[in-house]
């Protein structure tokens, strides 16, 4: 294994083993363990929720759901203002109507209504929210004023309210009722005409108006930046498998009636287009029966459009035939029953505009045969396999109900890097996106700030606890009128729910890692606290022996190139859908969040993965260096009890078995003392971002084709690229197998070693108790047992295996 080196492989002594991740080159010895700790996961130790009302938790009648409150996050106060309407507003001298609106005045923070033309009896309905810790005033004023094209405002009148007598409302109460106030003159010698409906209030980030509030830190903020700064809930598109299984056309003529045509078919759904192989005869009636798959969204904007082509030479192709058809057409279907088939005609593609032609081509038409359906069985993956936060089928009615409620309290972040210019000095405006199953979150962005507090919590419902949720901080550049900025990624941080203890709150701070052409970098800390809360227990540990993926993934699976080519088309749906959204989740923040280039090359990665593998190999050669000792008798009390068991495995043979499953019951629970207390996060070491040599980075963010010199070396470099791509996956795979093989009794994940030890006890019971020649028979008969006593669905000890963690989750 030694003898393995990579290009351009930072030097390492002779001595050292490539198995040894911990070894780190000399020239990075400058990072020193100050360095080390920093890219560590750290707890906080934060006292959270004891502020709350009833401690900040609290089940909804009947015990079905979970009804969360913000107890996972510090107490934020605000002061809110509504301003929802005025009446009876004195008419302008000039004019006989006025362009009213509310500013609202705290100290130095002033918040202003837009202006509503000519209404004497205006609506606004707008929430103010300021800060508490920034209030500098015990008065709060509320002006009404007459909006002037040239010249000074007109003052129509105010209202006064002491701080001192605002009541304090916390959810659950209901929401303050609004009052009619009559409007002051602005010396306050009495009252004037007009009178303004307003609700003023201290309140939490719990309250319903947190969200859509104006708040005073952000009141440099302007235009359509203002819709970007708030905190926002998104949903994934629902996602469909489209499939189209072209079976055989009819009566297809080319243009040239002298040769028979070489035909295939063409599908186009939106930007995706699939053909199938050429047909292998030449003839006017092909058949194909090939399947054509595609991503499709509800609500389905895009149609089907089907092509019968003919191949005439390499660089072109005739269309012979064309329809397009509508996807509320299709059938729906939910299992792996059989659909059916139907004639469609084709229209002859640019057929003639003069009447007499389109009379013909109704009499005769060419005609293919397809079966098409929107499969509903099947889980669309958006996203990696390895960091999966949701597996259910596209039909709702195929969900099974959900084992726990995951909550987590994006506190803040800590020492961010300066992302952007403003005013001749460093600024950074941060906000928090995560994504668990459909559900997308995006917290408010805090302004010009390397220490933004967000206190905001979420809470999503858990049908797997084998999957990842996904947070990403990034640099909002959408505040002012740039439209063609792109938003800068901070760091990301995955969390996989299978890691965390039950009902357990985690109080820890994140570093934000970040790959850049220089190498990596630490661009600040994610303050996070999270619960894992199950419903049953018992389901839970049901959960771990369930297929991973619905049944449809078995008894049809994909290939590996259309699982790739899916993922890519869902991920473009659901970043372009998002970009719709107002504000938008923009597409940068998205590709960010889905891992979109994970299949691209990189030379560090693959080195990452190839001594993820060789640490596996470790352990073998560390039992070959313990079983030498033995025999060269180094430690005499363990050779001696190395004979003695040996001795008894020879003489008693069914022992061999029991005894191993036992052994492993006693390595799983001494190994529950030096279990992982923190969750995983990611590795600098593991992924090699700290040795990485300056060129491999420089391959690594090179664009894809390269941009490098000679067009020959550029279609070699890439061709290379592509293959050592796919050979990459395969080597983590494979490191992902050993590693959950190594999971099995590392109590990383509670339950699965918990059910693993249960179940080696029970089986050193029952081997001990049965003669080794009926296993052996009752084996051997089940591995060789007839295909009609099997099933198409994995086993349940390969979903169990499927289901256990990997380091993965701490690949950079």
């Amino acid at each position: 294994m030694q003898s393995v080196n990579f290009p351009q492989q930072v030097h390492r002594s002779s001595h050292d083993h490539p198995s040894t991740l911990g070894n780190i080159p000399s020239s990075l010895d400058h990072h020193g363990s100050l360095d080390d700790e920093d890219y560590n996961v750290k707890d906080t130790n934060l006292q959270l929720g004891e502020r709350w009302p009833n401690g900040g938790r609290g089940w909804m009648s009947g015990g079905e759901r979970f009804s969360s409150t913000y107890d996972l996050v510090e107490q934020m106060f605000y002061l809110y203002v509504r301003v929802v309407k005025a009446k009876d507003l004195p008419p302008g001298t000039l004019t006989s109507s006025c362009d009213p609106y509310v500013e609202v005045k705290l100290g130095n923070y002033k918040g202003r209504t837009k202006h509503i033309e000519k209404k004497l009896n205006p609506e606004w309905n707008q929430v103010f929210a300021f800060s508490k810790d920034r209030i500098q005033s015990s008065i709060l004023e509320v002006f009404v004023k007459d909006k002037e094209m040239l010249g000074r405002d007109d003052y129509l009148g105010r209202v006064i309210f002491d701080l001192n007598e605002v009541p304090t409302r916390v959810p659950p109460d209901s929401p303050l009722a609004p009052q009619w106030y009559r409007l002051e003159d602005r010396r306050g010698d009495g009252k004037v005409r007009g009178d303004i409906m307003l609700a003023v209030w201290m309140g939490t980030q719990a309250d319903e108006a947190f969200s859509d509030a104006w708040h005073a830190d952000a009141a440099s903020v302007y235009g359509e930046g203002v819709f970007n700064i708030r905190s926002k809930v998104y949903v994934s598109p629902k996602l469909w498998y489209l499939r189209v299984n072209a079976i055989e056309a009819q009566d297809v003529i080319p243009s040239d009636r002298n040769r028979l045509p070489e035909l295939f078919v063409k599908g186009q759904v939106g930007n995706q287009v699939l053909r199938t192989r050429i047909c292998p005869t030449r003839t006017t009636t092909p058949v194909w029966n090939e399947d054509l798959v595609f991503v499709a969204a509800e609500p389905f904007e895009e149609q089907l459009t089907i092509t019968v082509e003919d191949h005439l030479h390499p660089t072109k192709d005739e269309v012979l035939g064309k329809i397009t058809l509508p996807m509320t057409l299709f059938e729906k279907r939910l299992d792996h029953r059989p659909v059916h088939s139907r004639w469609f005609n084709l229209e002859k593609y640019g057929f003639g505009m003069l009447e007499a032609d389109r009379r013909k081509e109704l009499k005769f038409s060419s005609r293919i045969h397809l079966r098409i359906c929107l499969e509903g069985g099947y889980h669309v993956m958006d996203e990696s396999t390895m960091y999966m936060s949701d597996q259910r089928p596209t039909a709702r009615q195929l969900w099974k109900q959900p084992i726990g409620i995951l909550e987590v309290g994006i506190l803040g972040a800590q020492g961010l890097l300066p992302m952007k210019m403003k005013d001749s000095r460093g600024s950074t405006d941060a906000y928090c996106v995560a994504k668990y199953s459909q559900k997308w979150v995006r917290t408010r962005t805090i302004l010009d700030t390397f220490s933004p507090k967000w206190n905001e919590q979420y809470t999503w419902e858990v049908y797997d606890p084998c999957t990842v949720i996904t947070l990403g901080v990034f640099d909002n550049c959408h505040l002012g009128s740039n439209a063609a900025a792109r938003d800068s990624r901070i760091g990301k941080v995955r969390i996989r729910l299978s890691t965390l203890e039950a009902n357990r709150i985690y109080t820890h701070s994140y570093p934000l890692l970040v790959l850049h052409p220089h190498g990596v970098k630490k661009m600040g800390e994610l303050q996070l606290a999270v619960r894992f809360t199950t419903l049953s227990l018992a389901n839970i540990f049901h959960i771990y022996g369930q297929p991973l993926l619905p049944k449809m993934h078995y008894l049809h699976p994909f290939t590996v190139n259309q699982v790739d080519n899916l993922r890519y088309q869902a991920m473009n749906i659901v970043a372009t859908r998002l970009g719709r959204a107002e504000p938008p989740l923009r597409k940068e923040v998205v590709e960010y969040m889905l891992d979109v280039d994970s299949h691209m090359w990189s030379m560090r990665r693959s080195k990452a993965n190839f001594f993820r593998i060789m640490s596996l190999f470790s352990g073998m050669i560390t039992m070959g260096q313990w079983f030498n000792q033995v025999c060269h008798w180094k430690n005499p009390i363990s050779s001696v009890l190395v004979h003695i068991l040996f001795l008894i495995l020879i003489w008693y043979p069914e022992l061999m078995l029991p005894t191993l499953f036992l052994y492993m019951f006693f390595i799983g629970l001494w190994n529950y003392r030096f279990r992982p207390r923190n969750p995983p996060h990611m590795d600098t070491k593991l992924s090699w971002a700290e040795a990485v040599h300056p060129d491999e980075l420089d391959e690594e963010f090179d664009t894809f084709p390269t941009s490098r010199s000679h067009d020959v070396v550029r279609m070699r470099y890439d061709r290379l690229r592509s293959v050592a791509g796919r050979i990459q996956t395969v080597v983590g795979d494979i490191a992902t197998q050993g590693e959950r093989l190594q999971s099995l009794l590392s109590w990383r994940d509670t339950r699965a070693t918990s059910l693993f030890i249960v179940f080696s006890f029970c089986s050193a019971v029952v081997l001990y108790a049965t003669p080794p020649r009926v296993v052996a028979l009752v084996t051997g008969l089940y591995y060789l047992r007839h295909p009609r006593f099997r099933s198409k669905l994995p086993s349940v000890p390969s979903n169990f295996f499927k289901r256990l963690p990997a380091r993965t989750d701490s690949m950079l």
